[in-house]
C-alpha cells in the first residue's frame, strides 16, 4: 500500500486512498494477531428450548453438529447448561431430570443417556474443556407449571420465595448455600468437568413495585446488619466462598468460574469505581460484589456479559470492556459477547462494516482480557452476521492453549516420552507416550504438536507453529514423497495448562 500511495501525484487521490483502506488495515492487524493463549468459549444452554422433546438421537446429531462447526471456528471451551430451576440434565441423584430435556420435569430421556458425560466425552474427544453451568439459586422459571415430586419446592417449599412467577432459592437461608454446594459437589465428584460455572441469577432481577419476600430471614439471619443491601449481599459472598471452597476440596483442578451482568456500578451510584453507565448494577440490584470475589480469589475466572454494542447510550462496550480490563485483573477475564448484536450494528468509525473487528481489536489492546464467550453458541454455528466465518478464518484460524492459572497450579509436567514415527495401516504415524507423574498436578491430559519447516526458526510461542491440541498419543503424519525434512516437537499440558519443554523429533515428509 505505501508504495501505491508514494506513487500518486494527485493528494486528494492520496486521501481517498487511505480512507478506503484504512478498514482493510484494521482487519488485518485483527486477523494477524493469534494469541497463543485464549479462553475461545460457547454458551449451549437449554433453558431457551432447543432441546426440548428431541429424541436421544436428535439431540445427539444436534449437538454434534454444534461442536463440529464450533471446533472448525477455534472453540476451546464449550459452557454447557445442566440445571437451570433445581433440576437436572444429568443423572442427580437429588433433582429430577429437567423438563428442558424431555418436556417433562423428572421424566427420564428415552433411550435412557446421561448428557453431561455424553458432552464432556464430545468435548474432550475435539480437544474442548467442557464447564458445566448452572443456575444456583432459581428454582423454577416463569414458563414451569408443573413440578416433579421430588424437587426442592415441593419437598422443602419453606426453602424458596415466589418472585414475579419465579421460585427463588431464599439466599438468606445458611441450609439453601449448604443444599447447593451439596449439588455442586455432586457434579465435581462424579463428572470430569473442566469447570463449573454460575451465570448472573443470584438475587433476582428487581421488578418495579415488588419486594423480595425476606423479612423473617433478615430478622432471624441478619448477622448484625442493619442494612438490607449490605445483608443481601454478604449471603451471596458467603455463597460464592462456600462454593468454591467446596469445588476445589474435592477436585483442585476443577475451574470455578462467574458471568456477571455486564456493569458492576454506575459512576453515579459509585463515583470512586463505578462505569460511566447507566444501568442495572451487579452491586446495588443484584447484590452480587463481583469484585470482591475476583480480588479474594474466590472465583478462578470472571466472564462479565458485555452483550451491548459501541456507542451504547446506557451501557456503551468501550467503556465497560476497558472498566472491567483495569478493575478485575486479578483473575483471568474473559468476556461475554452477544454474537447478534455484534454483527447487528455498524462499527461507528466505519459504518460499512459491522462491530466484529472493532470488538476484537479491543480484546487484543486490553492486557487483563484472556478470552471471549460467544452468546450464544448456536447463533455462531448459524454464521449469523459471518460471525463464524471470520473467527474460523481469521481471529481465531489457529489452535490456542488455555491461560494459565498459577493460583491453582503452576508446576509444569514432565515432556512426553519415545517420540517416534512409525509406519502402520494408516499411514505413517508420530507416537509418543505419556510421561510419568505421581499426583495431578503432575499428569499430562493433552498434547501440543508442533511442526516447522527444516531451517526454520523453532519458535513456540507463536501459535501458527501448532498443527493440533489432543488429548491422543499420536498423529498422522501427511507423507509425501520422503524428500522434505521437518522438525516435530511435542508438550505435554496438564489439567491447569502448564505446558512441558518439548520432545522432539526430525522426519522427513
Amino acid at each position: 500500500m505505501n508504495n501505491i500511495i508514494k506513487s500518486l501525484k494527485n493528494e486528494a487521490a492520496r486521501v481517498l486512498l487511505l480512507i478506503f483502506f484504512m478498514p482493510l488495515a484494521t482487519n488485518l492487524l485483527a486477523a494477524g494477531v493469534h494469541p497463543k493463549r485464549e479462553f475461545r468459549g460457547a454458551w449451549i444452554q437449554c433453558v431457551n428450548g432447543q432441546f426440548q422433546n428431541l429424541s436421544t438421537d436428535e439431540m445427539q446429531r444436534t449437538l454434534s453438529y454444534q461442536l463440529d462447526e464450533l471446533q472448525k471456528d477455534g472453540v476451546n471451551a464449550i459452557i454447557f447448561q445442566v440445571r437451570a430451576e433445581c433440576d437436572a440434565l444429568y443423572a442427580s441423584p437429588y433433582e429430577p431430570w429437567s423438563k428442558f430435556l424431555t418436556g417433562a420435569q423428572g421424566k427420564a430421556p428415552y433411550p435412557y443417556w446421561d448428557p453431561l458425560q455424553w458432552m464432556i466425552d464430545q468435548c474432550h474427544r475435539r480437544g474442548m474443556e467442557l464447564h458445566a453451568w448452572i443456575n444456583p439459586y432459581r428454582a423454577k422459571t416463569k414458563t414451569t407449571s408443573a413440578l416433579a415430586p421430588n424437587h426442592i419446592a415441593r419437598t422443602n417449599p419453606g426453602s424458596v420465595f415466589e418472585y414475579d412467577g419465579l421460585y427463588i432459592l431464599n439466599p438468606g437461608l445458611p441450609q439453601n448455600r449448604d443444599y447447593i454446594c451439596q449439588i455442586v459437589a455432586d457434579i465435581v465428584r462424579r463428572y470430569d468437568v473442566d469447570g463449573l460455572h454460575m451465570d448472573d441469577y443470584f438475587y433476582p432481577y428487581p421488578v418495579p413495585g415488588k419486594a423480595i419476600p425476606d423479612n423473617k430471614e433478615f430478622a432471624v439471619y441478619n448477622n448484625g446488619f442493619t442494612d438490607r443491601g449490605d445483608w443481601r449481599r454478604y449471603n451471596v459472598d458467603l455463597f460464592i466462598k462456600q462454593v468454591s471452597d467446596t469445588i476445589h476440596k474435592v477436585k483442585p483442578w476443577v475451574k470455578f468460574g462467574v458471568s456477571p451482568f455486564g456493569i458492576y456500578r454506575n459512576k453515579r451510584n459509585a463515583p470512586g469505581i463505578g462505569s460511566n453507565t447507566r444501568g442495572l448494577q451487579n452491586y446495588d440490584d443484584l447484590y452480587a460484589d463481583v469484585l470482591k470475589w475476583v480480588n479474594n480469589g474466590w472465583v478462578d475466572y470472571c466472564v462479565p456479559q458485555l452483550y451491548w454494542e459501541i456507542g451504547h447510550k446506557v451501557a456503551d462496550y468501550k467503556e465497560l470492556i476497558h472498566w472491567w480490563n483495569n478493575h478485575a485483573g486479578n483473575r483471568p477475564l474473559y468476556i461475554g459477547e452477544d454474537v447478534e448484536r455484534t454483527v447487528k450494528y455498524a462499527d461507528p468509525d466505519n459504518p460499512s462494516i459491522n462491530q466484529q473487528p472493532a470488538k476484537r481489536n479491543l480484546h487484543l489492546q486490553l492486557p487483563n482480557v484472556k478470552g471471549t464467550v460467544l452468546w450464544y453458541a448456536k447463533t455462531t454455528v448459524d454464521n449469523v452476521g459471518n460471525y463464524g466465518t471470520m473467527l474460523r478464518n481469521n481471529y481465531w484460524r489457529t489452535p490456542a492453549l488455555h491461560p494459565l492459572m498459577p493460583f491453582l497450579d503452576d508446576k509444569a509436567p514432565r515432556k512426553p516420552r519415545k517420540l517416534k514415527p512409525v509406519w502402520t495401516s494408516d499411514g505413517y504415524v508420530l507416537f509418543w507416550t505419556a510421561p510419568k507423574a505421581r499426583k495431578w498436578q503432575d499428569e499430562a491430559v493433552q498434547y501440543v504438536v508442533y511442526r516447522f519447516a527444516d531451517g526454520q526458526q523453532q519458535d513456540y510461542n507463536d501459535a501458527a507453529n501448532i498443527i493440533a491440541i489432543t488429548r491422543n498419543t499420536f498423529i498422522r503424519l501427511p507423507y509425501q514423497d520422503g524428500k522434505q525434512k521437518y522438525h516435530y516437537a511435542v508438550t505435554a499440558l496438564d489439567r491447569l495448562s502448564n505446558e512441558s519443554k518439548p520432545a522432539k523429533k526430525k522426519v522427513k515428509l
